[in-house]
């Protein structure tokens, strides 16, 4: 077996350093909004994998179904070498994928992305046992900063799933799949999952679940900032507002202040004064249609070359190419 190689990207200090300025920057302005990366402490952590199993939210089981049923044909649809995952977590799905690209006998190379050592340390160990033939690159990255890393590889596929591309927002969208299809060479591939527009009561339903893990999850988030930034939020005195936005077909989670009121977040050397009624964006979750992963991918060089949805038509995962540019004609 060959040992997993582990690249940190990251200084040490980076969370602190982002956390802060993303409070400044989010908190400090208005609208009001947090990113979403502020969810995911341990404490989150674990309260996403119940949601992952609540009846009423289906993407995660919607998506894994799909690789159960279509990871061989992934597989043979693409000539990648490499295995490219961003924000990984356990790769836990992933490893439909790594078994048929074994299958098919191309693949040389995993490269899980994420932002937790200890998570990827340990994440890489076990697909080193499970996979001896290939090699195990893992990287401690933000794949929102460490694109340009992925350059080194090639003949890549790079899997972005869970839906994750629906938190970004449109300009933040672009760029990023900007960024990604510069990272890619000529030939290379790319594997999205995205959740499909669908029933309005459908979505909101599973970002409202009737036993509140969704809103405890939300509100996690001032959980952490009373932790890292001594802030003195009290969570009982937000409500959880989730509403589904027709015009830019996203679910938009947000924590309504119930109350006027002042909230000091001296890591931050920041102090809010709260109007009652007044909200702070947490997350967004964007929904797709065919049309629209295809318009995107295709502003910026990527063409898509096959799409599998699970039976009830919930959730697509995405098969795109890297397109050979054609020269401008001089003169």
């Amino acid at each position: 077996m060959n040992a997993p190689h582990v690249s940190v990207l990251l200084e040490p200090d980076w969370a602190a350093a982002a956390l802060v300025a993303d409070v400044r920057r989010g908190l400090g302005s208005v609208p009001r909004s947090l990113p979403p990366k502020w969810l995911y402490d341990d404490a989150g952590s674990l309260l996403f994998d119940r949601i992952t199993r609540l009846p009423e939210y289906y993407p995660t089981e919607a998506e894994r179904s799909i690789l159960a049923t279509f990871a061989p044909s992934i597989a043979h649809s693409c000539d990648a070498t490499t295995v490219v995952e961003l924000g990984s977590g356990t790769s836990d799905k992933t490893r439909l994928l790594l078994e048929a690209f074994e299958g098919a006998g191309h693949l040389e190379r995993f490269v899980p992305v994420d932002v937790s050592e200890g998570v990827m340390r340990e994440a890489a160990a076990q697909i080193a046992r499970r996979h001896p033939a290939i090699e195990v690159e893992a990287v401690v990255g933000d794949f929102t900063l460490h694109l340009g890393h992925l350059t080194r590889y090639e003949h890549k596929l790079v899997a972005f799933l869970g839906g994750t591309i629906g938190n970004l927002y449109v300009e933040e969208r672009a760029a990023f799949l900007g960024a990604l299809s510069d990272s890619m060479g000529e030939g290379d591939w790319l594997l999205l999952g995205t959740d499909l527009v669908k029933e309005a009561d459908r979505l909101i339903a599973a970002y409202d679940d009737a036993e509140g893990v969704t809103e405890a999850f939300v509100k996690n988030s001032l959980a952490v900032l009373n932790r890292e930034l001594e802030a003195d939020f009290d969570p009982d005195a937000f409500g959880y507002v989730p509403f589904w936005d027709p015009r830019l077909q996203r679910m938009d989670l947000r924590l309504r202040s119930e109350v006027p009121q002042r909230v000091r977040i001296p890591g931050a050397g920041l102090d809010l004064d709260l109007a009652a009624g007044e909200e702070i964006r947490i997350e967004i979750s964007t929904k797709f249609t065919r049309e629209r992963i295809a318009s995107e991918l295709g502003a910026v060089g990527l063409e898509v070359a096959e799409q599998w949805t699970d039976g009830a038509g919930d959730f697509a995962v995405t098969l795109a190419r890297k397109g050979v540019l054609t020269p401008r004609p001089e003169g």
